[in-house]
């Protein structure tokens, strides 16, 4: 009776600040419907993806260049991601082809509403048709419910999203179907027509429902999975031009699922491993670049032996166990380091500029970054230095010394929030380097072997003079 109560009261809350959507009109053009609208929404993770299918139609007498995407209030500070694109042909024919997605402000547009604009490469006559396929993933999306767990229970978790879909547009027909880890169903808002199946839960079809139509729901569900979340990634990647690539990556991670409580006990956590601590983690999976050598992974205290590295001529794997298991609240620190090859990443492009080709992301699987730095150190010498990432991100520039530096070295810093693993796209980095400062290391050490040996001499003359 009280969780009844519990998810009412919430349900009253998320209603709030979503009334000002209802019956509100924007400036977007009148001239699209959506025919069809199918949302595939993936709980299996702590990770939530959506899967948009969009069947749009032309009903005015222009062309129309862009179609817009909705998102409520409660989602804009979650969304991490989103892509679209237009498909061409049918069944084992189609295609797709990756349309520009971008944010965009509507001077009209009800209160708190996030839009984006599909750049279509085409403009969609009028009486054409389009199906368009969205993707947009969600953080932090999944609400702990309840907030603290023992060692022995399983973690339960919020869901809020809408029956019907957002959208400034009319909708002749949607459907809706959220995906759960198990069977294992709490409680879920009805909105008639509503049906269950396994882990599949059903919201429609809903026919001719008006732009900005909304209609809170909330699913109580069991999800279990690591919500692995790395607050802040540093990764640095030094470029040596005498052959190696070394990446150096300091993580502080955390587990954002339901925060334990109790006293942990180990001999139940090995003895019992089926029901203690289910939604607890112990190892990650590191998907790393092929070629890696010369790994390691270790915290503060030193290196950690628990890890195991499988390397092949097309990926490489490294499992790492921290040193205890993480449940809901508790955070580790800890470094992995490794070198790569410098020929399998650094080119040279046609105007004679060298270029580091690099994947962007986070390497743990199925792990939200909070916050991503990547460094790519230059060497000693490099100038104009530019990057081309596929996203937007923050780019500024930092100079670090080593040793035998002279002048420094040229850091580009590349920084964002919000990373998932769909980010883990190659990016690059342009510079132009002169050969001669090949020569400044080498010449520093013979400098100083030189000037050692001179002191050496004199020393000994003196000392010789001395005896005299």
């Amino acid at each position: 009776m009280e969780a009844q109560l519990s998810v009412r009261a919430i349900l009253l809350l998320s209603l709030l600040p979503l009334l000002s959507l209802l019956a509100r009109s924007s400036s977007v053009s009148h001239d699209i419907q959506i025919v069809n609208a199918e949302r595939r929404i993936d709980l299996t993770s702590h990770i939530v993806k959506v899967f948009l299918t969009l069947k749009v139609e032309n009903i005015g007498s222009s062309p129309v260049s862009d179609i817009y995407l909705a998102f409520p209030p409660t989602q804009v500070d979650h969304l991490a991601l989103v892509k679209a694109a237009a498909t061409v042909g049918k069944r084992k024919k189609k295609s797709y082809l990756p349309l520009g997605v971008n944010p965009t402000e509507l001077p009209d547009a009800p209160n708190g509403t996030k839009y984006f604009s599909v750049s279509l490469v085409n403009p969609l006559s009028a009486g054409e048709t389009l199906t368009i396929e969205v993707l947009y993933i969600l953080t932090h999306s999944l609400e702990p419910f309840p907030v603290e767990i023992s060692q022995s229970e399983s973690q339960l978790v919020y869901y809020h999203d809408s029956a019907i879909i957002l959208s400034p547009y009319d909708i002749k027909k949607q459907t809706t179907f959220l995906k759960t880890p198990s069977t294992k169903l709490e409680s879920f808002t009805k909105v008639e027509p509503t049906n269950r199946a396994g882990t599949e839960l059903k919201y429609g079809p809903y026919e001719n429902q008006s732009p900005h139509s909304f209609s809170p729901v909330i699913v109580h569900f069991e999800n279990n999975n690591p919500f692995a979340v790395v607050e802040e990634l540093v990764r640095e990647v030094e470029i040596s031009h005498w052959g190696n690539l070394q990446i150096t990556e300091h993580y502080k991670l955390m587990h954002a699922g339901a925060r334990h409580k109790g006293v942990f006990s180990r001999v139940e956590y090995q003895s019992k491993p089926s029901f203690s601590g289910v939604s607890s983690f112990k190892n990650l999976l590191a998907r790393l670049p092929p070629g890696v050598h010369s790994a390691y992974y270790r915290d503060e205290i030193g290196n950690i032996s628990s890890s195991h590295l499988r390397t092949d001529p097309w990926k490489s794997e490294l499992e790492i166990e921290p040193r205890y298991p993480l449940f809901g609240g508790w955070k580790s620190t800890f470094i992995i380091g490794y070198g790569l090859p410098l020929q399998d990443f650094l080119f040279e492009s046609p105007d004679g500029r060298r270029y580091l080709n690099f994947s962007f992301g986070c390497p743990l699987v199925e792990t939200v970054a909070d916050k991503l730095t990547i460094k790519v150190v230059l060497p000693e010498g490099s100038k104009d230095p530019s990057a081309v990432v596929p996203f937007p991100v923050e780019q500024h520039l930092e100079t670090k010394y080593s040793y035998l530096d002279i002048v420094g070295r040229t850091v580009v810093v590349l920084e964002k929030r919000n990373v998932v693993p769909e980010h883990n796209s190659p990016f690059q980095v342009y510079y132009t380097f002169n050969q001669v400062f090949m020569l400044a290391e080498p010449l520093m050490l013979a400098s100083v072997f030189f000037f050692l040996f001179v002191t050496y001499v004199a020393y000994l003359h003196i000392d010789l003079s001395i005896r005299k």
